[in-house]
């Protein structure tokens, strides 16, 4: 077992995994918990030359009572069959993938994490496996899931992070994929990224296919705070409906504060961080949780948000959610379900 402290973001994983299979004469079948192995695939598989590839991302935590919970299975398990159909792929009965990751989780809940902060990463992946080089869908495919022992996803850990506002590059156009978590949509965001960091920043700013439009941050959903107003990019169709977008949108209103799902430019941004009325910008996503942005810079401008402090709503979001995740809040949404 890695020490804690060295753990990272999916650099270790457990012992076994979960493997479904699907073809079009028997339905799903051989479910079965084998040993983490490599996949035997052949060289013709729809996945390795039509991008047949959709994942989800989810957690398992040891709660500070000792229990062992999944975050929102059934939100992932939704998303996967929504992404299943827009690739044209089969995916598993949510009730059959649901179980085989409780299963999976017993089978290696040693290796779920006690220390607060950290958790047992779950990465549901479905695939096209019939060999044929036709372009069509599959008939064939393979649901698995690996399990990797997390703990911060960015070496900033919790401090604020700092973004390059990308303005050449786009991550996902309308019609297309980027409201799934196709593997294909991660592929188109690794060359940004990649130039990102060779500026010294941890992620991009992606914008529509003008660059009129804010849309993600890195691989996560957005949220800015303004004086009177908290928004986030509307859901369009290119961006992903993220896990803990939702919940933090439950729980802005919750808190009865002023949130908003909408368009928003960067020259909208910029013009109230110029009035002093930008207070915060953070990331949500299942990897991070709650992501505070510290700054914010292109060829152009460089802004400093919050003086690269975390803020308080991103705080407030962040200790909540974990609280409920660890077990040391309520959890009045019925987000968690034991294993």
């Amino acid at each position: 077992m890695p020490d804690v402290k060295n753990l990272g973001f999916g650099k270790y994983f457990s012992d076994h995994m979960f493997q479904l299979n699907y073809a079009t004469s028997k339905g799903w079948h051989n479910g079965r918990i084998t040993p983490y192995q490599p996949l035997a695939i052949d060289p013709a598989a729809t996945v390795l030359h039509y991008g047949q590839a959709l994942f989800e991302g989810m957690k398992c935590f040891r709660q500070t009572q000792g229990d062992l919970v999944l975050f929102r299975p059934e939100y992932n398990a939704m998303r996967l069959q929504n992404g299943a159909d827009r690739l044209c792929m089969e995916a598993p009965p949510v009730e059959i993938m649901i179980e085989g990751i409780r299963q999976l989780v017993r089978v290696d809940q040693a290796w779920v994490p006690k220390e607060r902060g950290s958790s047992l990463y779950l990465r549901p992946t479905l695939i096209g496996m019939e060999a044929f080089l036709g372009v069509r869908p599959a008939s064939e495919y393979l649901f698995f899931v690996i399990c990797s022992p997390v703990s911060s996803y960015y070496s900033e850990g919790a401090d604020p992070i700092k973004i390059w506002v990308e303005d050449t590059f786009i991550r996902a156009a309308p019609g297309g994929l980027g409201a799934t978590k196709a593997g294909a949509n991660y592929a188109a965001s690794l060359k940004a990224a990649l130039v990102a960091k060779e500026k010294g920043y941890a992620q991009v700013l992606w914008q529509n296919v003008t660059h009129q439009s804010i849309e993600e941050v890195g691989t996560m959903n957005v949220f800015f705070v303004f004086e009177n107003e908290i928004v986030t990019p509307a859901l369009n169709g290119s961006i992903l409906p993220g896990g803990v977008r939702d919940c933090v949108l439950k729980l802005l209103k919750h808190m009865g504060l002023p949130v908003t799902e909408r368009e928003l430019s960067m020259d909208e941004v910029r013009a109230a961080y110029q009035k002093g009325t930008l207070k915060e910008v953070f990331g949500t996503g299942t990897a991070a949780v709650i992501s505070p942005v510290g700054e914010l810079s292109s060829n152009s401008y460089k802004m400093v948000i919050n003086e690269g402090v975390r803020g308080p709503i991103a705080t407030e979001l962040y200790n909540h959610i974990t609280g409920i995740q660890y077990g040391e809040k309520e959890d009045i949404f019925g987000w968690v379900q034991k294993v």
